[in-house]
C-alpha cells in the first residue's frame, strides 16, 4: 500500500511555512515581498500537486484490494452483477453477467463479429448480438461508473439511484406542511390545518454519447488491455460531461446543476453573501456556514474551484487562527469551519461581484437518476481507410436538487 501518510506530513509543514510567511507579513504590517509572493506560490503548488498523489495512491490501494478480493474467487459472481434475482446458488440469473458472456464480449471489442461459435452462442444473451450493437455486461457497466466516481467529485456526494425498471422517477416533494401541534385538553384535536400539498419533479434520464476510435494494430497487440482502454477513455468523456452539468447545467435535456438559479432546484433564496465584491471572506464564509441548519451542516461539504481555494487558505478567523486546515490522518481530507473541502474544476471561479463562488451543503439531497443500460457499438467500416474501429458509448442520467434548505451558495456581494 502506497506511503501516504508522509506526503500527508509534508503538506501539513507545507502549509505551517505558508502560514509562517503570511503571519510575518502581517506582524509587520505589510504585503508579502516579491520573494516571499514568488515561495509561496512554489509552496502552494506543491500543496496541490502532493494532494491530488495522495488522491490517486488512496484510489490505486483501493482498486488493489478490490481486485486482489476477486483473485481469490475470480469464479463468484459479483453482488448486483445481475437483473436483481439469483438462483438457489447465489448465482446471477442475468445472463451477461455469466462468465461466458463477459469472455464472449471481450473477444467482440478485439475481432468484433469473427468470434468462435461458443462465443457466438453466449452473445446471443443480448437482443441485437451481432448486428453491430450490443449490452455491456454488467461488470463493465459498473466498473465504468466506479470510474466515473474517481474521476469527478459530486457522484460520490450525491444520491445514485439506479432507474433500471422504469422511463423516469418522481420525486415527491413537500410543498405546504401542517401547522405546529397545539396544546389542547384531552378531548381536543386542535385547530385544522391547510392540505399537505406535495409538488413532483421527474427525473428523466437524458442521453449521453461519445465516440472513440482505436488502432487495429493495437487491438491485436495482446499486451494491451483492449476493455481497460474503452473503458478509460468512456469514463473520462462520460465523467466531465455529467460533472459540468450537475454543476452548472441548465436543466434542459440534461441535469439541472447546483449553481444554477431555478424554482425547480434551488432558488436564489438559498443564495448567502460570503465576501466583498472582490474576494471571499472569514466573516462572510462564517454567515453562510450558519444559512445552514445544524442538522445539515453536521453532514455538509465545501465545494469551490481551485482559484477560490487559493483565497480562501489566507484568511484568519476573529481568533486570529486560519480557518483552513490540512488533512494529516490517512483519509482526511482538508477543511474548512471543521467541515470537508471539495475542489471541482467546474465550480464557478469568476471573482466578480454577485457572482456564485462556492456552495456549503448536504449533498445527498441532491438525486442522480441513472439508466444503466450502457451500449457499446463498434464501427467497423467507418473508418476502415485508416485502418482503425470505432466504439459509440451512450448512457443516460439526470440529477437535480431535491431539498433546496440542506445547500446554500455562496455570492459575493454585489455593487
Amino acid at each position: 500500500m502506497p506511503d501516504t501518510q508522509s506526503k500527508r506530513k509534508e503538506r501539513f509543514q507545507l502549509h505551517a511555512r505558508m502560514k509562517g510567511l503570511l503571519d510575518l507579513a502581517e506582524t509587520e504590517k505589510r504585503d508579502l515581498s516579491g520573494e516571499e509572493e514568488s515561495n509561496y506560490s512554489e509552496m502552494e503548488k506543491k500543496l496541490d500537486l502532493l494532494g491530488k498523489a495522495i488522491e490517486r495512491e488512496e484510489r490505486s490501494a483501493a482498486r488493489e484490494k478490490e481486485f486482489s478480493q476477486q483473485a481469490t474467487d475470480p469464479e463468484k459472481p459479483e453482488p448486483g452483477d445481475g437483473d436483481g434475482g439469483d438462483d438457489k446458488e447465489g448465482r446471477s440469473k442475468d445472463p451477461r453477467a455469466s462468465k461466458e458472456y463477459r469472455n464472449a464480449y471481450r473477444a467482440w471489442l478485439s475481432v468484433g463479429q469473427d468470434v468462435s461459435p461458443a462465443e457466438r452462442r453466449a452473445l446471443m444473451a443480448s437482443s441485437d448480438a451481432l448486428g453491430g450493437f450490443l449490452m455491456a455486461p454488467p461488470g463493465f457497466v459498473k466498473e465504468l461508473i466506479k470510474k466515473v466516481d474517481n474521476q469527478v467529485i459530486f457522484r460520490s456526494l450525491a444520491t445514485v439511484l439506479p432507474l433500471t425498471n422504469s422511463d423516469s422517477l418522481g420525486v415527491p416533494v413537500l410543498d405546504t406542511d401542517l401547522d405546529d401541534a397545539e396544546w389542547t385538553d384531552e378531548v381536543s384535536t386542535g385547530s385544522e390545518s391547510d392540505d399537505l400539498t406535495f409538488s413532483k419533479r421527474e427525473f428523466k434520464p437524458h442521453p449521453l454519447a461519445k465516440r472513440t476510435r482505436v488502432s487495429k494494430r493495437l487491438l491485436r497487440v495482446s499486451a494491451i488491455d483492449i476493455e481497460a482502454l474503452i473503458m478509460d477513455r468512456l469514463a473520462y468523456k462520460f465523467g466531465i460531461a455529467q460533472e459540468k452539468a450537475f454543476m452548472t447545467g441548465d436543466g434542459v435535456r440534461k441535469a439541472l446543476g447546483l449553481f444554477t438559479p431555478s424554482a425547480d432546484g434551488i432558488d436564489t433564496d438559498r443564495d448567502a453573501v460570503g465576501g466583498t465584491t472582490t474576494t471571499p471572506t472569514a466573516d462572510g464564509l462564517m454567515d453562510v456556514f450558519y444559512a445552514l441548519k445544524p442538522q445539515y451542516q453536521v453532514k455538509s461539504t465545501w465545494i469551490f474551484h481551485p482559484d477560490i481555494i487559493k483565497l480562501i487558505r489566507k484568511l484568519k478567523g476573529g481568533d486570529g487562527q486560519y480557518m483552513w486546515g490540512v488533512g494529516m490522518n490517512g483519509g482526511a481530507p482538508d477543511t474548512l469551519l471543521n467541515r470537508p473541502v471539495k475542489s471541482s474544476m467546474y465550480a464557478p471561479n469568476t471573482v466578480t461581484a454577485g457572482k456564485y463562488v462556492g456552495a456549503l451543503g448536504d449533498y445527498s439531497t441532491y438525486w442522480i437518476g441513472d439508466s444503466l443500460a450502457l451500449e457499446v457499438q463498434r464501427l467497423v467500416e467507418l473508418y476502415a481507410e485508416k485502418n482503425q474501429i470505432g466504439f459509440i458509448g451512450r448512457m443516460e442520467t439526470d440529477g437535480a436538487p431535491t431539498l433546496p434548505e440542506a445547500i446554500v451558495r455562496v455570492t459575493l456581494a454585489a455593487r
